[in-house]
């Protein structure tokens, strides 16, 4: 076998999602500090926006999609670019791209931006719930921080959508830590040292 079937084959055997989750669970965790007050603005949330919540996220998209991954190159790849998109969003609203931009804002844009990442995520939680029991519970989630996020772009209970939208990005955060140790420990120890919990065997038999 040549070295690079080698290489080939560590990379394909490589789980790409240690890197990922972790990446989610650091934005998510630092986003989630602000929204429920413990922190303010988002001029430090920023960077982690960009180098954790997106290239991370995008460079565990890559790889999984040479291990012909299709669920997890769209899982990431998707939210990758929403933090790209989200960490933009913030800096049009600071006024990087000039005032004529950070003027002319209208939240209910954002609002249908993240009513679209909901539907996505809808049926991505279905396909989640034929992996395991870890990344089923980190969509499912994801979901009512969409919902909260809508409803508060909308206008809509503002204060409960609010605080919908940073408790469910803190469990976010905290299930996602737990799945990247389990991506990471399991593989590594040979053996389950930390249960991710089967698939529920609903949609795939």
């Amino acid at each position: 076998m040549s070295t690079n079937q080698t290489q080939n084959i560590k990379i394909l055997n490589s789980d790409p999602s240690a890197l990922g989750l972790f990446g989610l669970a650091m934005v998510t965790l630092v986003a989630s500090s602000q929204k429920l007050g413990l922190t303010s603005g988002t001029s430090f949330v920023l960077p982690w926006a960009i180098f954790l919540g997106g290239f991370a996220q995008l460079f565990a998209c890559i790889n999984d999609s040479k291990r012909q991954n299709t669920f997890g190159t769209t899982a990431f790849g998707a939210y990758a670019f929403f933090w790209f998109a989200v960490g933009a969003s913030w800096m049009i609203k600071a006024g990087v791209f000039g005032q004529g931009l950070a003027s002319g804002i209208d939240p209910k844009q954002l609002g249908f931006a993240y009513l679209g990442y909901l539907i996505f995520t809808i049926f991505m939680t279905i396909g989640a719930a034929e992996t395991h029991k870890v990344l089923f519970t980190i969509f499912f989630l994801i979901n009512f921080l969409f919902l909260g996020l809508s409803m508060d772009s909308f206008g809509l209970m503002k204060g409960f959508s609010h605080e919908l939208a940073a408790y469910a990005e803190l469990l976010i955060s905290l299930v996602s830590f737990y799945g990247s140790a389990a991506a990471v420990l399991n593989p590594h120890f040979g053996r389950e040292f930390l249960p991710v919990g089967k698939p529920f065997g609903i949609f795939k038999k």
